[in-house]
């Protein structure tokens, strides 16, 4: 199988179109020693760094309180510096503080964390509708707004400097990209064909199962553009590691040229092209 994923691959990349000249930026991708997150190009992403941020901050707060607490206790009621110790088991003000104060803290943190989980959840009207399909190991997405679509694979390591991409790019950059316009909201289906696989993009923010038999729902709306990597996030098999996703964000005019050339490469649907203004002369 993976022999056969190898020269579909290479078959994918001779025929493919040259979709986009492979000029962009690549932003969205590990980096060696990286510690953070890899930049946010979504407002999803953005409220996610933001939220972890918060809790970064609560949970350290409380690790140091209760580490200096420890200390305090250690210094102030070992036996020699307290010989004779308290006999008392109760104290009702500690017990309703060390209660009350736990809630309030994960209120908060929920007051903050529902509203991110939510825009995530709560799927807005699309302005480009992607179907995406895990396979054995390789992604396939369908334009069905247009009606068309492709597969997309791995690129080979001997192929990466031929399309454009680095060496360390190698297991991230496919053949075939999906490709979308900056600023518009994108919507995308997301199912299995054979086992359970999952996708993801993590400048993005987005990360969804594709389950066999069902359909989830996730999306973005990009604002950088640029390049974006991801990988099938759900052990999916012994090629789990093999099957990469790449996004490219462009510019609405480069992502109507790139349209109509898919449309006529994969035979889709003419007349679903968008219309172009033009202005009115003086």
């Amino acid at each position: 199988m993976r022999i056969l994923s190898t020269f579909l691959g290479l078959m994918a990349a001779v025929t493919a179109i040259p979709a986009i000249a492979q000029d962009a930026e690549t932003i969205g991708k590990p980096v060696p020693n990286g510690l953070g997150f890899q930049p946010a190009a979504t407002e999803l992403a953005t409220q996610i760094h933001r939220l972890d941020t918060l809790i970064l901050v609560i949970i350290t707060a409380i690790v140091l309180f209760v580490t200096a607490l420890m200390v305090w206790v250690m210094v102030r009621y070992n036996r020699r510096s307290n010989p004779n110790p308290s006999s008392f088991t109760h104290h009702s003000t500690l017990e309703i503080a060390w209660t009350v104060l736990p809630i309030l803290i994960l209120l908060f943190i929920g007051a903050n964390s529902l509203p991110v989980l939510f825009n995530q959840q709560e799927i807005p009207e699309g302005e480009v509708h992607i179907k995406v399909t895990g396979y054995q190991w390789y992604w396939g997405y369908e334009y069905t707004d247009h009606e068309f679509g492709f597969e997309s694979f791995l690129l080979e390591k001997n192929a990466l400097a031929e399309n454009g991409y680095n060496e360390d790019e190698y297991l991230l950059a496919t053949d075939t990209k999906v490709v979308v316009p900056v600023g518009k909201t994108v919507v995308m289906d997301v199912t299995g064909a054979d086992v359970i696989h999952s996708w993801t993009i993590p400048s993005f923010g987005v990360k969804q199962d594709a389950v066999p038999g069902r359909i989830a729902q996730l999306w973005f709306e990009a604002d950088k553009e640029g390049i974006y990597f991801g990988q099938c996030s759900e052990l999916c098999g012994k090629d789990h590691a093999y099957m990469p996703i790449t996004v490219e964000v462009v510019s609405e005019a480069k992502y109507n040229e790139w349209l109509k050339g898919a449309i006529e490469e994969y035979a889709g649907d003419m007349s679903t092209l968008p219309t172009v203004k033009v202005a009115a002369a003086d």
